[in-house]
């Protein structure tokens, strides 16, 4: 399996919703995400093919979406429990990004 890290971090709309994407070779994984007025970037969803799963690619996923989101000078709101998780397991990777009444760890 390539390494989900070689891939481009992907911006697309489907619809009416917004996503970040890894197009890999064996299916897409994507982050749903809203961004308001205030540029405030809520992540609501994280779907890894089911053959990926456990393999990393949620987690390279995220940081490029959290390296996307510090380059846009905005903040975060984990809405997804995964990326509530991720953060909760990793929280320096969400270290000064996370929007208002929003926190990480115990």
């Amino acid at each position: 399996m390539a390494h989900p890290e070689d891939f481009p971090l992907v911006l697309t709309t489907v619809g009416n919703q917004k996503r970040f994407e890894l197009q890999l070779p064996q299916g897409v994984a994507y982050v749903e995400y809203i961004q308001n007025v205030q540029g405030i970037i809520y992540l609501t969803h994280t779907e890894v093919p089911k053959q990926l799963e456990g393999k990393g690619v949620g987690s390279a996923l995220l940081k490029k979406v959290f390296a996307h989101i510090r380059s846009l000078e905005v903040k975060l709101a984990p809405l997804c429990p995964f990326v509530a998780s991720y953060l909760n397991r990793y929280p320096e990777e969400g270290k000064g990004m996370l929007a208002p009444g929003f926190f990480i760890g115990n």
